[in-house]
């Protein structure tokens, strides 16, 4: 079955690369993927230690020390199990004449498609904003479930394309917002109960609570281990050296799940985890989110955002920080979007899962070289199950990143690329874990790393151990420093990559698990997409 730039298309467990553009040329294009292949018999090809194809085409994890590869086959628009849909024209608008401010004209025209109920498959229908360029002088906001803003095309001719031009205004603000605000924290009342479990560990999807009767399969479940000073013992005071641990309540652990079966007081979820919760060092607890605010069914398309900007570097007046950002969401999407001349961030989501970014450009952002700046696809906090697949970044400081600590897991950087990267795509601060770079690629960086799974010390916010329980897998990085280091507690892990793959980063730590530096031909040669066809077959 043919996958088609449209997205993952997924018929008896088949997942493949999204087809590239001219900079993704690197990678290959439309291709099929089915299951696993067999344990490879052709001369070259080898399997890792720790991820084992069976001859029906399984997935086997062997554990080293207690761990185990996580699995990382739930991520995406409905955890990767959907292709992402065409939603018919609702409504259509063209841009005013003469240069006018389009804000309130874009957003009278979502409204009028918020208006619209919603259907049988979730949505009321998609925005085609036509070709022009749109200029606005603050930011889009999109805040109803099942709209769809689309475009005719990311390029740069006004005249085939359809072009947002955020200006003036303040400078902190996003261009385009899809979703809403709030958090996770809104409990039903009567549903809190502890996970009486010892041990919850990496890649588990059940466990034991002290009371489900206040469950039921289907609940919203929010899991959260508390950030106690035993747990910041345990992980020796997050490595940030002496003079800046981390602190009891600063940074808790907290996934997003749904209930899938319960046995008894025993519970099963969707996704398994991606650390391992220990009652000795954190009595971790459950509850049943309220869903407040949260919007589902969601997407931005065949759109370009090109940020006015006055001066190479400049961050005042016209300048937006964010170029499309995904926030409060669930089963959300960005497709075919170009983004140029942000500050911070291209394309961010923040309290979002189940979330696809596909064949999208984050380019050439206007700013210093410095902190907080330059992140082109940018995870902050509570974004799980999270794909970004053939995307590519270009100038970026951190291309591919997570800055949202220890509530983001379980997201994957697939058959990406960057070109002329200033430092490291990563784990960025403060326990992120289930990081997976798959595929990822650098072409012609200007700095020595350019991939980071390891400890940032006391960088920036007191960094600490930035990535946990995260994977680099079969990925290039045109020579440079991919660093792999073990965290206590857990590990990080480096198979079958090229560059210069070693544990000897900015702070010494152990080295996490190295294999197959440099050695081609690795089966699985898609970690994610054997992962996934694994899961549905």
């Amino acid at each position: 079955m043919q996958i088609s730039r449209r997205g993952f298309l997924l018929g008896a467990a088949t997942v493949g690369a999204v087809g590239g553009s001219s900079v993704t040329a690197a990678h290959a294009g439309p291709g099929t993927v089915g299951r696993p292949s067999p344990a490879p018999r052709a001369p070259g090809a080898w399997t890792s230690e720790l991820v084992r194809v069976t001859g029906r085409g399984g997935l086997v994890y062997p554990r080293r020390d207690g761990h185990r590869i996580p699995d990382f086959g739930h991520a995406g628009y409905h955890r990767g199990g959907r292709e992402l849909p065409d939603v018919p024209v609702a409504h259509s608008i063209a841009p005013l004449p003469g240069g006018a401010d389009n804000h309130d004209h874009i957003e009278a025209a979502i409204a009028v498609v918020g208006a619209l109920p919603v259907g049988a498959d979730g949505f009321r229908g998609a925005l085609l904003l036509e070709a022009g360029t749109y200029p606005v002088s603050r930011t889009i906001d999109q805040p109803y479930s099942g709209v769809v803003i689309r475009g005719v095309g990311d390029g740069p001719d006004p005249a085939t394309n359809t072009i947002i031009r955020p200006q003036d205004g303040d400078p902190e603000r996003s261009a385009v917002i899809i979703g809403d605000n709030g958090d996770w924290d809104g409990a039903v009342p009567g549903t809190r109960t502890d996970i009486v479990s010892d041990l919850v560990r990496v890649a588990d999807a059940s466990f034991t609570v002290a009371d489900a009767s206040g469950l039921a399969v289907g609940d919203n479940l929010i899991i959260v281990h508390p950030c106690t000073q035993e747990w910041i013992d345990a992980v020796d005071g997050g490595g940030t050296g002496a003079d800046d641990p981390w602190t009891p309540g600063q940074l808790p652990i907290i996934f997003n799940r749904y209930v899938t079966a319960i046995s008894g007081n025993r519970v099963s979820v969707d996704v398994p985890l991606f650390t391992t919760l220990d009652r000795s060092l954190s009595q971790s607890y459950v509850y049943v989110w309220d869903q407040a605010g949260r919007v589902t069914e969601v997407g931005i398309e065949d759109v370009r955002v090109d940020v006015a900007y006055d001066g190479p570097t400049t961050q005042n007046g016209s300048h937006a920080k964010h170029a499309i950002r995904i926030r409060q969401a669930e089963d959300a999407w960005v497709r075919r979007c170009t983004v140029l001349h942000f500050s911070q961030s291209g394309i961010v989501t923040g309290t979002t899962t189940r979330a696809t970014v596909v064949s999208c450009h984050a380019l050439d952002p206007v700013s210093e070289i410095t902190g907080s700046m330059r992140y082109n696809f940018n995870l902050e906090r509570n974004s799980q199950q999270v794909l970004f697949s053939d995307c590519h970044a270009s100038e970026a400081r951190h291309a591919f990143v997570s800055n949202g600590t220890s509530s983001v897991s379980g997201a994957v950087f697939h058959r990406t690329t960057a070109t002329g990267s200033h430092t490291s795509s990563e784990g960025h601060r403060q326990w992120t874990q289930g990081l997976l770079f798959d595929n990822h690629t650098e072409i012609a960086p200007n700095s020595e790393r350019t991939i980071g799974l390891y400890n940032r010390g006391d960088y920036g916010t007191g960094h600490g151990w930035s990535a946990v329980h995260s994977v680099a897998w079969n990925t290039d990085t045109a020579g440079t420093q991919l660093i792999i280091q073990r965290p206590p507690t857990g590990q990080n892990y480096a198979i079958g990559c090229s560059g210069d793959v070693s544990g000897d980063g900015p702070f010494a730590h152990p080295e996490g698990w190295i294999e197959g530096t440099g050695r081609d031909r690795l089966v699985p040669e898609s970690l994610y997409e054997a992962q996934l066809a694994d899961r549905l077959r």
